[in-house]
């Protein structure tokens, strides 16, 4: 299937292009701004299906707005009616195609186009009136607040919010997509169908503002909110993607002293902490109970020897375990525990403890096993 992707420059042109080119038996065309109205006959003429991307967001002046947004879609209609083919075209319209302003009546003229087409040559149409698209790749001060905020706070610059109580509708970039490209696969015989993307957010700018501060936060304090799914999954990897490439690392604060060191992670809003400790060679470390939480201990270099005894009795548990074996060892409340590192190099170890530690109240009890 031959597949015209017109802006494909911009911020969806750009994604789309990225899962197309994943796709078996699609050979991709592209026609952007810096293509001519008559390269576009042949694109359009060789095409299978459309999607129409391309529009101008931000002109000098308004009658850009017409030429990007209603002129080119008249020009492929004209061209598609001329050659008699009625191919599936994907137009990417806004709701702001209800608003009386010159970006939205020039989306609106591009749908018309379009409906017109459909009902010329019974050629199948989808409208996608999309509203605020974030995601990597998105422009900073040009496609969403949210590039425009992730791009300051990755840069060291101030976001700046006038009333934060303002609600914006937004949809994620990767769903977008998703929804797209189903049509090449599930085609309208014709006529023209008007579709929504889902999942659909309504967040406030100061709800959109808190999670970022705390996203830039997070490398210093290594509390991570819950970005596993939902709306906070994709806000997390849309400022990732605006870190400089400088910026990928950075350095955690640890302990150390004799027996060796220690590195808190990660921590979790409620899932706990993860950290790492190093332990020199027949040194013991532990030797204390937890009355509710809970660890789990993997040793990733070197041997040990892992001992628990319940407080109230005299029998010990031991665990020997090593790198050769990925075994996790399970830190029960009311059993103290110790590690001893058994072998000749440096132990280290991969820990999880259902909480974040508490300094003030610690829940760990000093008592030898």
């Amino acid at each position: 299937m031959q597949v015209l992707v017109t802006g494909s420059r911009g911020f969806i042109g750009k994604n789309i292009l990225e899962c197309l080119g994943r796709m078996d038996d699609i050979t991709v065309d592209v026609f952007d701004r810096n293509d001519t109205f008559e390269s576009l006959e042949e694109k359009v003429t060789n095409s299978d299906f459309i999607f129409h991307l391309a529009g101008t967001n931000r002109p000098e002046t308004s009658e850009e707005f017409y030429k990007g947004n209603s002129v080119l879609t008249e020009r492929i209609v004209e061209i598609v009616q001329r050659k008699e083919r009625p191919i599936p075209i994907l137009l990417s319209s806004s709701t702001q195609v209800e608003q009386d302003n010159d970006y939205g009546k020039s989306k609106l003229g591009g749908e018309k186009a379009l409906i017109e087409y459909s009902n010329a040559i019974d050629a199948p149409v989808y409208i996608y009136r999309l509203p605020n698209v974030f995601g990597k790749w998105s422009r900073p001060n040009y496609n969403t607040v949210i590039a425009t905020w992730c791009h300051n706070l990755t840069s060291g610059f101030p976001i700046k919010v006038n009333d934060e109580s303002i609600e914006l509708s937004l949809v994620y970039i990767d769903d977008v997509v998703d929804h797209f490209v189903r049509h090449l696969k599930n085609n309208a015989k014709s006529g023209v169908s008007f579709y929504e993307v889902s999942p659909f957010y309504k967040k406030t700018l100061g709800e959109i503002r808190d999670l970022l501060l705390m996203f830039k936060k997070s490398r210093e304090i290594l509390l991570v909110p819950r970005v596993g799914s939902g709306f906070e999954r994709a806000l997390y990897a849309t400022y990732l993607s605006f870190l400089s490439t400088s910026d990928f690392s950075y350095t955690l604060k640890g302990y150390e002293d004799e027996r060796g060191t220690f590195y808190e992670f990660l921590k979790t809003i409620d899932s706990g902490q993860f950290s790492i400790s190093t332990t020199a060679p027949g040194v013991t470390r532990g030797n204390h109970y937890h009355n509710t939480k809970n660890e789990k201990f993997l040793v990733i270099k070197g041997k040990a020897s892992i001992k628990h005894r319940q407080i109230n009795s005299n029998e010990v548990v031991e665990y020997k375990v090593s790198d050769k074996k990925m075994e996790v060892v399970e830190m029960i409340p009311g059993y103290t525990h110790d590690i001893t590192n058994t072998g000749d190099c440096e132990m280290i170890l991969l820990l999880w403890a259902n909480e974040v530690f508490d300094r003030d109240e610690p829940d760990t009890f000093a008592k030898v096993v």
